[in-house]
This record gives structure tokens, sequence and C-alpha cells, in this order.
């Protein structure tokens, strides 16, 4: 199992170069037009050729595999790594590194450092910021707001630890609510206004709460997932800094619009006490990789670093400067050395560039949303908000839309699944591969009316 297979190493890179020179092809998920394999009898005493199972894997198991990372992949939130970062984690995942520690991998710790700063100075947080990458924003999330409530624990000794709560949006994003239940913290939940959490609807919540005292935290958003709307993050970070509550941004998606021509929405990041963004969406990285940020990241690692005989001589350092564990800033030990691949492609095509592919999601969800609005027969939900568009179909039901959805991916113009705003079923649209053009929108919204 440990020794060089060179024929079967030249097929692997052959089967990766091809991909890696076209054009994702978009695929079929659940609804591939041929039956899922079986696999009966694959998993042997003596094993299989792996060339055979490497064929077996291309020409069945992918197609039943909806690309990501494709032009035409317009659902949820995409992933559109480059061609480089793509390339670097093979170099991440044949180097044998365990990003942990510094003690292990003190050069995998400067780079993803170098990237984390980086993301930091472009939020507006202030020089000693830092924190580790991670699988994705719901680890993030949940690492980020155990710090938050166990700071929260010290400035609210008064209270009872079951009783403390943070302050969220009733559009949150899904994470945000399972982190509280596990973290056992109950949510002061707040009505947005048009789905914007403002400060002036937090502070008429928290008026009209009978134990305002027990909030110790704001969790907002930098970009809902749904539609792309961007809290009133100066309002809210304004307030916990006089209020002293702990202030969390989920950036996992819309965070990477501080490359772009939005970025003054953004500036209310400055004011976080922890942030996230994920590389994988919106930052063309691969997945699963999320920075994860904090203002002060001692006490991330006061609460989080796992205290155990044999990690002893991973915290011995005397200089915190150099002393920089990975594992200290979250809910793991073990991990990949993740941000690599995403501080490899930063460094090689530059800041210029990722500017230039975030605008583009923008520009061409407004170019969108015009499209929409000049049809008869479509309207406009709400208007485009960073790459997201909200349209409906006028007089469709929700068989038409879901029958809709099937039909573009069976015939592969493009993987768009419906949403649910306020009740209703709609279209949504989420733009983020610099390679969608505006001709597939136009064959999209026609296919609406054949």
């Amino acid at each position: 199992m440990f020794t060089y297979d060179e024929a079967f190493t030249n097929a692997i890179f052959e089967y990766c170069r091809d991909r890696l020179e076209h054009d994702a092809p978009l695929d079929f998920g659940m609804h591939s037009p041929v039956p899922l394999p079986a696999l009966e009898g694959l998993i042997s005493a003596d094993g299989r050729d792996p060339e055979e199972i490497l064929t077996f894997f291309r020409d069945h198991l992918a197609q039943h595999v909806v690309s990501i990372d494709s032009p035409r992949f317009l659902a949820f939130i995409p992933n559109a790594p480059t061609k480089n970062s793509l390339l670097f984690d093979m170099v991440v995942a044949c180097s044998g590194l365990n990003g942990t520690s510094w003690l292990e991998s003190a050069g995998v710790v400067v780079a993803e450092n170098q990237a984390l700063e980086f993301l930091a100075r472009r939020a507006g947080m202030p020089e000693g910021s830092g924190g580790a990458f991670v699988s994705g924003g719901s680890s993030g999330n949940l690492s980020a707001l155990t710090v938050g409530r166990d700071v929260g624990r010290t400035r609210r000794p008064d209270v009872a630890p079951h009783e403390l709560r943070f302050a969220i949006s009733a559009d949150a994003h899904s994470s945000i609510g399972k982190a509280l239940h596990v973290l056992g913290i109950e949510p002061l939940l707040v009505e947005p206004d048009d789905h914007r959490f403002t400060r002036a609807n937090l502070e008429l919540a928290l008026a009209a709460d009978p134990h305002p005292e027990t909030v110790i935290g704001i969790v907002a958003t930098s970009g809902t997932t749904n539609a792309g709307i961007v809290d009133d993050l100066e309002g809210l970070g304004a307030y916990a800094r006089e209020h002293d509550l702990w202030f969390h941004v989920d950036g996992a998606y819309g965070g990477a619009a501080l490359f772009s021509s939005e970025r003054e929405l953004l500036r209310g990041i400055r004011h976080a006490d922890s942030f996230i963004v994920d590389p994988h969406k919106w930052l063309f990285g691969p997945l699963d990789c999320c920075a994860l940020i904090y203002r002060e990241p001692a006490r991330a690692r006061h609460f989080l670093a796992q205290q155990a005989g044999y990690l002893d001589v991973l915290h011995g350092g005397d200089d915190d400067h150099y002393d920089w564990n990975p594992s200290d800033f979250a809910i793991h030990l073990s991990r990949r050395a993740r941000g690599l691949p995403f501080w490899f492609s930063l460094v090689t095509y530059g800041v210029a560039a990722y500017e230039s592919a975030t605008q583009s999601a923008i520009d061409l969800a407004r170019r969108a949303a015009e499209r929409i609005a000049a049809t008869d027969g479509l309207e406009l939900v709400r208007p485009a908000s960073l790459s997201v568009v909200l349209f409906r179909r006028v007089g469709w039901s929700e068989a038409q839309y879901l029958a809709w959805s099937e039909e573009l991916l069976r015939s592969q113009v493009a993987f768009v699944t419906p949403t649910k705003w306020e009740g209703e079923m709609v279209a949504r649209l989420a733009f983020l591969h610099p390679d969608t053009t505006d001709e597939l929108v136009g064959q999209i919204l026609s296919s609406m009316f054949d």
C-alpha cells in the first residue's frame, strides 16, 4: 500500500489534467439519466486494480455528482476554485502536512497566518487579529460563539449560564441557531427590517425584553445565503462596543464582497470580536475551507486550546508570536492545511485578480435583475443583493418551479434550485463563477416560457 505505482500515478495525473483543462461538466446528481451503479463486491479481501476502479469512478459515480465548480452551477452557493488552488491542493495532499501545531508545521502556519492577516486587514480589524482555517462556516460559527459564550460568562457572573443569550436575526444562517443549541444558549430572536438586522430593531427588541441583561452578544450577517442581504454591521457593531457585548459577523458567503465595489457595506466588520469568511465560496478556493478570525486571538486560545499530557510540548514556547497553534483557535485538533491552497492562489494571482473575479458576479447579478425586470411574465422579488437574484415566474405553482429546475439539470443547461421567500416558492440565481455568461442567464430565463 505504500509503494509508488508509476502507471497508476500517471493515470491519476491524466484524469486531473483532463479535469483542469476543460470547464467542469455539470453532470446530473440525483437526476442522472442512468441508474446508480451497483457497488456489491468492490470491497474484497484481495483488492481490485486501481485503474479499473478509477475508470469506474469516472464513468459511473462522477456522473451522479453535480459539479459545484461548473459555471452552470447557480444553486445554493457555488464553488469556483482557481486552477492554482486546485493544483496546490494536490501538493498539500501529497506533502504529509499536519496543520495542527507550530511544532509540526511552522512553515504551514506562517503561510496560513499571512492569508488570515490579509483578510483581517481587508476587513479593518486591528493588528494582531488572527485565528485558523477550519472546515466550513458551521464549524467557524460554532467555535466563535463558544468563545463568545465563555467571555460572556466572565462578564455576567451574576447570570445563570443557561440564561445567557445571543441576539440574532430571524434571517440568520441555520448554523447560528444550531451552534447556540449545541452550546446550550437561547437566542433573542430579533425580527429584521425587510430581512435586514439593524441596530434600531435590536434596541426595540431589547427594550421590550424583560431580561436584556442576559444578552451577551450579537450575531450579524454580511450577506445572507438566501438573498445576499448585508445586515447593519456598522450600527450593530457600534452597539456591541458601547455595551461590552461579543460581536460576531457571519460572512461565510458575503464576506468576500470586501474585494468588490460593495466593500463599504461591510465596513462595520472592523468592530467584530470574531468574523468568518469561506474561501471555498466566493474567494475561489477548493472545499473545505473557512477563515475564522478573532480580534483578540488570546481569548480564543484561553477557552479552546486542548490540554493533555502529550500536548504539553505544543504549549511550551515563550514567544506567543511563534507559538501559534491553529488547533488552539477552534473546536478541532488534527487538521489538514486547508488554508494553503487559498494562500497559494492569492499570492500567485494577486489581489487585483480577486477583485475582478468577485466584482464580475455582482455585475452579472445586476444585469440579470435588469433583464428580469424588463421581461413580461417575470418579476423581481427584491432588488439584487451582492450576487444573488430572487425572482418569480408570474402564476407558477411550486410543482412548476420544481419541474423547471429538474429539466434544466436533465438538459445540462444549468443547476438552478428554487427557494422559499416569505412562504412563497420563487426562483433564485446565485452567481459566483466568473465564466458564467449573460447568454446562459438568457437561456435559463427563456426556459421558463417553453
